[in-house]
């Protein structure tokens, strides 16, 4: 297997030929605080996101991709095994000394828990290339409430004893869905949706507790699947319905003179809580101009800036708003 890249380390970023093209990378050096952000692949294997206009993206860049990434000192990747060829585009190029987690799909209706696990770990590691998982999440955590629940929490406490990876977590959308993992489960690594508009694990008390119990808190969807970067006048027609909340937004932005991903990132930054702060990009300009909008400065929106609407903060539900 040709390694196109390799362990993360520190350093400057050089000029990178794709496709018979400079591009030209930024020489000066990222912001500290970067090193708090994961990188999210789902884009390496599938056309992803409501933003994303380019569709899935090429592993020559996506090569690019990693090695700015680990100059700019991110040093976490995010993949699953529902994310298309995202672990094998990983395996190809060489992610050895990063920290991967990869998250199980939905147990299916007649999986033996202990054999399904122990497989598609087994496969999941084999197709990224590496001995070990920094985190194993649960994509579909419900499935811990069912008959095979209980064997299901043995199956990946067993792959966890076995040194196949580091924690074990769940991935959840609610505060509501991660109090009712709480009485089951006890997990070491939690990844839950934050942003602006979505504070509700923050209001719940969830993000404080969660450090407090010494639990590793990641933080996704901070720019919505990048709707909060949208100009009005991109967004799709069927979040008209929400008006009046990108009015706010974007009388809120001009008002305190600050661009929107600036904005993001800053406010889901100021929470120390946070271990990282998981962020997904379409290619190597846009991650960029991400790094480029890290500068350490906290960011304070109004209290009102917000919403829990499910239909709008989970976007498994937009094709049916």
């Amino acid at each position: 297997m040709q390694c196109l890249f390799t362990c993360p380390a520190a350093g400057k970023v050089s000029t990178r030929m794709i496709a018979g093209q400079s591009l030209g990378l930024s020489e000066r050096p990222f912001s500290p605080v970067s090193k708090r952000l994961a990188l999210g692949t789902v884009q390496f294997g599938l056309p992803y996101g409501i933003a994303n206009t380019r569709g899935q993206m090429g592993q020559e860049e996506a090569a690019a991709v990693l090695r700015v990434a680990a100059a700019a000192g991110i040093d976490t990747l995010d993949t699953a095994v529902s994310y298309g060829e995202s672990e094998a585009v990983l395996g190809r190029i060489g992610v050895s000394g990063w920290k991967v987690i990869s998250k199980l799909p939905g147990l299916g209706a007649n999986s033996d828990p202990q054999s399904w696990v122990s497989e598609a770990v087994s496969a999941s590691l084999g197709r990224v290339g590496i001995p070990q998982f920094h985190g194993l999440l649960l994509h579909r955590p419900k499935d811990l409430f069912g008959p095979a629940g209980s064997a299901l929490l043995e199956a990946i406490g067993y792959v966890k004893a076995q040194g196949l990876t580091a924690k074990v977590g769940v991935s959840v959308y609610r505060p509501e869905e991660l109090e009712s993992v709480w009485r089951v489960f006890r997990p070491d690594l939690v990844q839950f949706p934050l942003s602006i508009l979505d504070r509700r694990f923050i209001t719940s008390g969830w993000l404080s507790r969660l450090a407090a119990e010494g639990v590793e808190t990641h933080a996704r969807s901070v720019f919505l699947q990048g709707l909060l970067l949208m100009d009005s006048g991109r967004r799709p027609p069927t979040f008209r319905r929400w008006q009046p909340l990108w009015r706010r937004w974007e009388d809120w932005l001009v008002g305190a003179g600050i661009g929107p991903l600036r904005a993001c990132l800053g406010f889901a930054l100021a929470h120390s809580e946070l271990d990282r702060v998981l962020v997904g990009v379409d290619g190597l300009t846009q991650l960029e101009e991400l790094l480029s909008g890290v500068d350490g400065r906290p960011i304070d929106p109004p209290d009102d800036l917000v919403s829990e609407d499910p239909d709008l903060l989970n976007p498994s539900n937009w094709n049916r708003s």
